[in-house]
């Protein structure tokens, strides 16, 4: 879970252009509110973040409530990555 905050915090920062230090930027910051993503940036944040991941986020999960902050969009990536696990180990039975 920390590799995956800590990933999310260098995306903010060197693919983001986020202008806060990376280490003020607390897990449960806004992402709109406090480090000022716009909605191109939430876009942004989302294409890195399934190449990086290696994960599919549909428009579904592409929801508000998913890109708060970085835990939010760090559970979502786990939980994608646990159903890609899931659906391979289904798929191998």
């Amino acid at each position: 879970m920390n590799d995956i905050q800590a990933a999310i915090r260098s995306i903010l920062i060197n693919d983001l252009f986020v202008e806060i230090p990376e280490s003020q930027i607390g897990v449960d910051d806004g992402l709109r509110d406090v480090l000022g993503l716009d909605s191109l940036g939430f876009l942004e944040l989302r294409v890195t973040c399934e190449q990086q991941f290696a994960v599919q986020i549909s428009d579904d999960e592409f929801a508000p409530e998913h890109f708060t902050s970085i835990r939010t969009i760090s559970d979502l990536v786990l939980r994608l990555r646990e159903a890609q696990f899931e659906t391979a180990a289904t798929a191998t039975d």
